[in-house]
C-alpha cells in the first residue's frame, strides 16, 4: 500500500503532534515537514484532506486558561480563538507551494443527518475537484456532548467515508497496533496488517496514552472499522518524525487495516442494501442513460410515489415496473413531483431556487 498510488487521502493530525504541550505554541518546524508532504502528494495528483486537532490547545494559551480539563464554555471559547490560528497556520504553510486551503467544521449531526451529510459530501467533492486541501476539525465552538464525535480519530474516519477516500492515515504517538501496550509489555508485537476487526483486535485497544489526547488505541480501532466498511485502507503510524507521510511511503513501521473492496463499491453496496422509501418511474431513454453511467435528469421521470426526503433511498423502475436501480434521492417527494418530466433549466422557475440539474447523481446510484 502506497500513498502516491491513492486517489484520495485523509490525514489525521492530533493536538499532541501539532502543539507543544508545555508552551502551548505551534510546532512550526514539524508542521513544515507535513506541509511539504501534502504538497508532494498534491503534485502526484492525489487529493488530500487534513483532519486536524489543535484549536483548543492553541486558544487556551492565548486566553490564559489553566492546564487540565476545561469547562464546556471555556473549551468553546478556546476553540473559537484557536481555530483562526490553526487555519492560518495551514494556509500560510501551503500557500508557498501553490496549494489553496479551506476550513471545514463538522459536528456528529453532519454525518448522521442525511441532508447535512449529502451537503458536506458535495462540498468536499467540489473543493477537491478545484485542487483545494480542506482542513477539517470538529466544530467545538458550538458542539455539545450530544452532537460531538469526541475525538478526531472517528471524525477522520467519517470524513474518509464521506468524501470517498481510499486511504486514511492516523499520525499517532505509536507506530501501529500492538498485541499489548508496548510501553508496559516488552514482549508486545506490532501487527503489520489487519484484515478484520475481531474481538481479539478490539481487546488490544487502550485509553489515551498522551497528555492532552482525547483518543487512544480503542478509538483508532473504531475508526478502522468505519474506514474498512467504507472501502478505505487505514494506517496507524508514528507522527512525531520529520515528514511522516514520506516516511510512511518509504516503508516506515506501521499497521495497515485493509478494506474489502473500494469506496465506490462499498457505497453502492450500502445503497443497494437499504429499504427504499419511494419509487421513481422513468422512461426507456433515461433507463438507457443510467446504464451508460449517466445521472438521472428530471426530464426522464414519468412518475413519483412514496414519502421520502432528500437523502432517502428510493427505487428507480422502467415503464414496465422492472427495477433499474436503487439510489439516494436528490430532492424530496414534493419537489421531485413538481419537476418530473421538466427540463433542468426550468427547475428554478418551478421551485423558486436553482436546485440541482439532476434528481439522482450517478455516484449515488446502485444499478
Amino acid at each position: 500500500m502506497t500513498l502516491s498510488s491513492a486517489k484520495r487521502v485523509v490525514v489525521k493530525i492530533g493536538s499532541a503532534l501539532l502543539v507543544d504541550q508545555k508552551s502551548g505554541r505551534l510546532r512550526t518546524e514539524w508542521l513544515d515537514g507535513v506541509v511539504r508532504d501534502v504538497a508532494w502528494l498534491r503534485g502526484q495528483g492525489v487529493d488530500v484532506v487534513i483532519v486536524s486537532s489543535g484549536s483548543i490547545a492553541l486558544g487556551r494559551r492565548v486566553l490564559g486558561l489553566k492546564s487540565g480539563s476545561l469547562r464546556l464554555e471555556d473549551s468553546q471559547a478556546a476553540a473559537a480563538v484557536g481555530q483562526i490560528r490553526l487555519a492560518r497556520a495551514y494556509e500560510e504553510g501551503l500557500a508557498p507551494h501553490g496549494v489553496t486551503t479551506a476550513q471545514v467544521l463538522l459536528t456528529l449531526d453532519d454525518s448522521i443527518n442525511r441532508k447535512r451529510y449529502l451537503n458536506s459530501r458535495r462540498t468536499f467533492d467540489t473543493l477537491l475537484s478545484l485542487g483545494v486541501v480542506p482542513i477539517v476539525n470538529e466544530n467545538d465552538t458550538i458542539a455539545t456532548d450530544e452532537i460531538r464525535f469526541g475525538d478526531n480519530d472517528r471524525l477522520a474516519a467519517q470524513v474518509a467515508a464521506m468524501c470517498g477516500a481510499d486511504v486514511l492515515v492516523l499520525l499517532s504517538d505509536v507506530d501501529g497496533l500492538y498485541t499489548a501496550n508496548p510501553r508496559k509489555d516488552p514482549a508486545a508485537k506490532r501487527l503489520a496488517t489487519v484484515t478484520e476487526i475481531t474481538a481479539d483486535i478490539r481487546a488490544m485497544g487502550e485509553g489515551p496514552g498522551t497528555e492532552g489526547a482525547k483518543g487512544g488505541m480503542a478509538t483508532k480501532i473504531l475508526a478502522a472499522e468505519t474506514a474498512m466498511r467504507a472501502g478505505a485502507a487505514m494506517a496507524i503510524c508514528l507522527g512525531d518524525v520529520d515528514r511522516p507521510l514520506t516516511a510512511l511511503e518509504q516503508g516506515a513501521p506501521c499497521t495497515w487495516f485493509l478494506p474489502q473492496g473500494d469506496p465506490a463499491t462499498a457505497r453502492k453496496l450500502w445503497i443497494g442494501s437499504m429499504v427504499p422509501r419511494g419509487t421513481l418511474t422513468i422512461d426507456e431513454g433515461a433507463a438507457s442513460a443510467l446504464r451508460r453511467g449517466r445521472s438521472l435528469l428530471p426530464a426522464g421521470v414519468r412518475g413519483v410515489t412514496g414519502q421520502f426526503d432528500r437523502g432517502d433511498v428510493i427505487e428507480i423502475v422502467n415503464p414496465k415496473g422492472d427495477l433499474v436501480a436503487r439510489a439516494i434521492a436528490g430532492y424530496d417527494v414534493t419537489e421531485l413531483s413538481a419537476i418530473a418530466g421538466r427540463q433542468s433549466n426550468e427547475i428554478e422557475g418551478i421551485l423558486g431556487h436553482p436546485g440541482r440539474a439532476h434528481v439522482v447523481h450517478r455516484d449515488d446510484m446502485a444499478l
